[in-house]
């Protein structure tokens, strides 16, 4: 099978960061199976460009992975610097991504596979879908337009409609719609979707990464070169954005100075600044940012911690979602510090792999924290049950193969 993937937010190797299509596709081509990619050259994360796109419409990048081809397309950099930047940087995706699929894709596919958000890749995937003919396959990763709503990034009114309206084409186009969630199955059958459209390929842990990351690596050690060996770690790994609403965890930690933790927050984002700013006016010297690593050294890090953490911004929407960090703090075999309510809590609760605590709740989010703190043997079992619970539910090399079940029905 030849699969044309059009993704927007597609990492580079090794990068750290959402990395769901990185190791899907790799498991594809490991089952001999050929991948086209077409994403964009800016990362969601920084908003920045690599210097060797720059002055570039379309870069080929062949063989990023054996079997796997990824071509960038052009991004504006206007991607962080505000609503309307935003929004010319996803189109300015469409027209570069349309292009590079009409005219630098030279192999022939079977299928097309285009994940959202932003929701826009869809007119990519609907006008090579038209031309090509090809069916496609739409992954709904996030529920866009709501949590752009919800978390106040979307407020014209003229283009929430327009957003609405395409959504609910495109839904109608595409021969199968993937979700990540249970609750984005109930809502996009709610909006009329049939449910006989709808599979569920959840995110997923990776195992095979964390395995290798702990055959050879002593974790102790590794804590004490931190100089965090004394510390109750608690390790945030992800975007610093609006949607992660990351101050909550400064709050907390202003709370908690009397104790041996520290919060250890990997990444990057719009508001990281900010919130370094604000550590500092606060002296927080319970926290520690750190720069985005490769997903290798995340695992690292992860696993020289005591407890992982998964927050949001206390909106409606994001009951909806699992927090894709919470399934690499499962492979380590961490609990979760979670601060998402609905069915991440659910999930949690399910696995007994973790604590919730109130999102945006700063005394609940210590207490919680100094409940759990102290009960070592309790850390270890959940860190334990979460393991578990994944590779049973949240492979990623079996949702992969089920993932390729699934398109198969719809080729012609």
């Amino acid at each position: 099978m030849h699969i044309l993937l059009i993704h927007q937010y597609f990492l580079e190797k090794n990068d750290g960061g959402g990395s769901r299509f990185n190791e899907m596709t790799k498991s594809w081509a490991a089952q001999g199976h050929q991948v086209t990619v077409l994403a964009g050259m800016v990362h969601y994360a920084t908003g920045k460009k690599e210097e060797r796109y720059k002055g570039k419409f379309v870069f080929k990048d062949e063989n990023f992975y054996e079997n796997v081809d990824v071509i960038r397309c052009h991004v504006s950099e206007s991607y962080n610097s505000s609503f309307l930047g935003r929004l010319w940087a996803y189109f300015s995706f469409v027209f570069s991504s349309i292009y590079a699929g009409l005219f630098k894709v030279k192999a022939k596919h079977d299928v097309i596979l285009v994940t959202s958000p932003p929701l826009f890749v869809g007119i990519t995937a609907y006008v090579l879908s038209l031309l090509k003919r090809l069916p496609f396959v739409f992954e709904v990763r996030d529920l866009w337009p709501e949590s752009a709503i919800d978390t106040g990034v979307l407020k014209n009114k003229l283009i929430i409609k327009f957003a609405y309206w395409f959504e609910d084409f495109i839904y109608k186009k595409a021969k199968l719609i993937n979700v990540l969630t249970p609750a984005f199955r109930t809502k996009l059958i709610e909006k009329g979707v049939p449910s006989d459209k709808i599979i569920f390929i959840p995110n997923a842990a990776d195992f095979s990464l964390a395995e290798t990351v702990q055959a050879d690596f002593d974790a102790l050690a590794f804590k004490k070169g931190l100089g965090l060996e004394d510390k109750f770690v608690i390790t945030y790994v992800g975007a610093h954005g609006v949607a992660n609403h990351l101050i909550q965890l400064l709050d907390a930690a202003e709370l908690l100075k009397d104790t041996k933790i520290v919060f250890q927050l990997i990444g990057s984002g719009m508001r990281k600044d900010q919130l370094i700013e604000e550590k500092n006016n606060r002296s927080l010297d319970n926290v520690i940012f750190r720069e985005p690593v490769a997903k290798a050294e995340v695992f690292k890090y992860i696993l020289s911690s005591d407890m992982g953490a998964s927050v949001l911004k206390k909106v409606d929407t994001f009951k909806t979602i699992y927090s894709n960090k919470t399934f690499d703090y499962m492979s380590c075999k961490k609990p979760t510090l979670l601060a998402i309510d609905g069915v991440s809590r659910e999930l949690i609760e399910e696995a007994d792999c973790g604590i919730y605590v109130e999102p945006e709740n700063a005394s609940a989010i210590a207490q919680g924290i100094r409940q759990i703190m102290a009960n070592e043997k309790r850390l270890l079992e959940m860190g334990i049950n979460g393991y578990h619970h994944a590779k049973i539910n949240f492979d990623r090399t079996v949702l992969a193969t089920r993932y390729l079940e699934y398109i198969k029905t719809i080729m012609k």
